[in-house]
């Protein structure tokens, strides 16, 4: 049995990881949904001052609370920041990080920097200014997809679910700097790509067989590939097949570079 602890993206809450919750718990397995101060159902605790920060003490107080060991930690999108911000810091009772459809935040690194152009980030900014008193990120609506990422795969009441559940995030959440130590590269991690988003694991094995510098940290022996022909939300269009990945990614299996696991 493994310790899943599940942290969500930009504007959601533990509501979105329902069904993988249920799957996984069905299997035998303890699933530990988070919704971050000022989203989902915390939202009425959103002020300015919420940050990155604030979001790795929200994952810590539930590695510390639920007394988790050598947990699994999930971070969607954004909610890898969190994750691997309370993975340094928890480095022993962490088994495995996996970095679902997002990045691989470095020390001093913001979501804002990482996941935003210079473009995207003036647009978020007057987004911020004009519609969320100056310190909010509001969603928008779903027929704008370039706001959401790939939405392949989700049907009409997914994404209804999506606009109605929906939180403004507040915005220092990505702007300011993740702070590392260094202690989380010690620890194994996933990456789960969803093929809607643009990325394959064939891709990023051609890409390192091509010689790609940026790619040599992903070859080491603890780090695992999987691939979900699904969009940017896969918690809500591929439930079922999501919780079988994040099982098999907890027993070490997944592709690594240069071969099968």
């Amino acid at each position: 049995m493994a310790d899943f602890v599940l942290v969500p993206g930009g504007w959601l809450g533990a509501w979105v990881w329902q069904d993988v919750a249920s799957e996984l718990t069905r299997r035998g397995h303890r699933a530990i949904p988070i919704t971050l101060t000022g989203l989902g159902d915390r939202r009425h605790l959103a002020r300015p001052d919420v940050g990155v920060g604030t979001h790795v003490e929200d994952v810590l107080q539930v590695i510390d609370h639920e007394e988790v060991s050598d947990a699994v930690l999930v971070g969607h999108s954004y909610g890898i920041f969190p994750v691997v911000g309370a993975a340094d810091r928890r480095p022993e009772r962490v088994g495995r990080v996996v970095h679902l459809d997002t990045g691989v935040p470095q020390d001093g690194d913001t979501v804002a920097g990482t996941f935003m152009d210079e473009a995207r980030r003036t647009a978020v900014q007057e987004l911020v200014t004009a519609r969320g008193d100056g310190w909010r990120y509001p969603p928008q609506p779903t027929d704008r997809p370039e706001w959401w990422g790939s939405l392949a795969g989700l049907d009409d009441a997914a994404r209804a679910r999506l606009e109605r559940l929906a939180a403004p995030h507040p915005y220092k959440c990505f702007t300011e700097p993740v702070e590392l130590s260094g202690a989380v590269r010690g620890i194994p991690s996933t990456g789960v790509f969803c093929t809607g988003s643009g990325v394959s694991v064939a891709m990023v094995e051609a890409a390192y067989a091509a010689g790609d510098p940026r790619l040599a940290a992903l070859a080491d022996a603890g780090v695992s590939l999987f691939e979900l022909a699904t969009g940017h939300y896969p918690m809500l269009s591929v439930p079922l097949p999501l919780a079988e990945v994040l099982i098999e990614a907890a027993a070490g299996g997944g592709r690594r570079l240069g071969g099968d696991a």
